[in-house]
Formats: C-alpha cells, sequence, structure tokens
C-alpha cells in the first residue's frame, strides 16, 4: 500500500510516517517508481510505535528496542509466542520503560512538591485573596499529616 492509505491504517499523517522512517523506525520498500511501498507488517509496527509514544516513550527509547518491538505487539488474532526475555535473554522493553517509570516518578515527586511550595506561598501571603486555596493547603497539610502518622503506625 502507499504511505497515506498505510498512515490512514496506522492512524497517523504521511509526514509522521517519513519522520519515523527518517529516525529509523520503520523502512519503507521502494517501488520502481521511487514511491514508498508499505506491508501490514510496517502498518502493525506503525501503531505500535505510535501506541508507546503516546504512553510516554520517546523515539530514543524506542529505538533502543526496536529489533523486539514486532516481537512484543504481535499482529491482530496472532498469538505473542515466546517474549523478548525468552528470545534474548532479556527484555531491552523492561530496561527502558523502568528507567522512564522511575524518570516520570521523579518528575511528578518534584511537580508535587513545586505545587505544595506554591500553595503554600499563596495562602500564608494571600489568604484573604484565595481562600479556597488557603483552606485547600490546610486540607492537604492535615491529610499529609495523617498518611505520615498511618506511616509511622503500620
Amino acid at each position: 500500500m502507499r504511505i497515506g492509505d498505510a498512515a490512514a491504517a496506522a492512524g497517523l499523517t504521511p509526514r509522521a510516517l517519513r519522520y519515523y522512517e527518517e529516525e529509523g523506525l520503520l523502512r519503507a520498500r521502494r517501488m520502481a517508481s521511487g514511491h514508498r511501498e508499505y506491508g501490514p507488517e510496517d502498518v502493525h509496527r506503525l501503531r505500535a510505535v505510535r501506541r508507546l509514544l503516546e504512553a510516554g516513550l520517546t523515539i530514543g527509547d524506542l529505538l533502543a528496542f526496536i529489533d523486539v518491538l514486532d516481537m512484543v505487539y504481535p499482529m491482530d488474532g496472532e498469538d505473542a509466542g515466546p517474549g523478548p526475555a525468552e528470545r534474548l535473554g532479556h527484555c531491552p522493553v523492561a530496561e527502558v520503560t523502568a528507567r522512564r517509570l522511575a524518570a516520570l516518578d521523579e518528575r511528578i515527586a518534584r511537580l508535587v512538591e513545586a505545587r505544595h511550595r506554591l500553595a503554600a506561598g499563596l495562602a500564608d501571603r494571600f489568604a484573604n485573596v484565595f481562600p479556597e486555596q488557603a483552606a485547600r493547603q490546610d486540607a492537604d497539610q492535615d491529610a499529609e499529616g495523617s498518611n505520615r502518622n498511618a506511616k509511622r503506625a503500620a
């Protein structure tokens, strides 16, 4: 199938397909006319790429396990068979996603801390302007205290 059909089947734009090809996520076959030609396995890979990028992985992450990408996402109705760990002795997908999840956890913790500092600053300086924020800050502090006490008791 041609690039427009493959893009539509994968839920992408032709420009995204070209970009993924430039980045090494896909290698299109060329027809005698020079046009790109894609098969069902290419559409399958593109759908997997799209889902993984939407889930928060980067193109660099995907390139780290591009060789197992087709193993991880079997075609619709197809048995997955042995996974990457069984075939390779390790699972690069798990390694990459564990790093990505750890980075996200760190980022979330920093954002939560920044939110608490901002809320505390608003409550301290502008309680009369933002009374709902001051009340929420008090509720957050009460909840944090309860969580710490519960952890100590456990």
